[in-house]
């Protein structure tokens, strides 16, 4: 019965891309560039920084969240990695994150904000953020390429895409939690729609969304490895490079790395979300 193709829907989405390469391409390069400047600036920032420094700052910032132990971690973790000889591409991989989390930030609370007032906005987004979930990161890495290259800019904006549905579903999330009877008091004494939403369900929603936030940070480093096959550098570059190489003394140091700054970003994010 399905012997032969019917439906051309590959013939059609590669033309779909194509068209919009031809037609758009300047388009995407004006996206492209904020990225690539802020990312340019953290990276170039970063590896210039002293790497007691950067250890310093981020023993400061577990401790001041969470506590003496997990600054200890955090310390013995960053130095570890240093002497693996991975501190460069730490670093790197940390300007993408940073990079991703600030955009997936800024589009994605405001937009989680809108699908928490808004139950048609919601239903609407929903989709798309299910299909942006669910899509396997490989499929969207060859129209990223074909409209914004190969490299680093092109690895974070795969990134952005796979890491920003957590903040705008928890932000909605967190939004929608706000006791209406909170939100009637405050109309009640005569707080606009602005106040209402700056001064009483922000706040109170604000564990949520550094909780979607925390999620956020999770999957962009799960993305690393996957950003480093179209050229993103970073700690992906030797997991690459061993599983080419069939080095798994390499493949094991950097995914060790990107566990262990995966497990201090965590705990300093979640202690961020508790304290609040």
């Amino acid at each position: 019965m399905f012997e032969d193709k019917i439906i051309p829907l590959d013939r059609w989405v590669s033309q779909f891309v194509e068209w919009i390469v031809d037609n758009y391409r300047e388009f995407f390069q004006i996206i492209k560039w904020p990225i690539q400047q802020t990312l340019n600036g953290f990276d170039t920032g970063l590896n210039a920084l002293s790497p007691l420094l950067v250890i310093a700052v981020i023993a400061f910032a577990a401790w001041r969240f969470s506590g003496v132990l997990l600054a200890v971690f955090s310390i013995i973790t960053m130095t570890l990695i240093g002497l693996l000889g991975l501190w460069e591409d730490t670093m790197t991989t940390l300007a993408m994150v940073l990079s991703a989390v600030i955009f997936c930030a800024i589009a994605g609370i405001p937009l989680g904000i809108v699908a928490g007032r808004n139950d048609r906005f919601e239903a609407w987004l929903r989709p798309a953020l299910d299909a942006m979930q669910t899509t396997p990161a490989f499929v969207y890495l060859v129209p990223i390429v074909m409209l914004f290259s190969v490299g680093n800019v092109a690895g974070v904006l795969a990134t952005i895409i796979f890491a920003i549905p957590p903040i705008i579903r928890l932000t909605s999330l967190g939004i929608r939690q706000v006791h209406p009877e909170l939100v009637e008091a405050a109309q009640a004494f005569g707080a606009t729609s602005w106040q209402v939403l700056r001064k009483v369900q922000v706040p109170l929603a604000m564990p949520t969304i550094l909780a979607g936030l925390n999620q956020t940070i999770m999957m962009a480093l799960s993305m690393v490895v996957i950003a480093a096959l179209i050229g993103a550098g970073g700690l992906g570059s030797p997991v690459i490079l061993g599983l080419n190489t069939l080095d798994i003394g390499r493949a094991v140091i950097g995914g060790l790395a990107i566990v262990l700054m995966a497990i201090v970003l965590d705990r300093i994010t979640q202690s961020m979300a508790r304290k609040r």
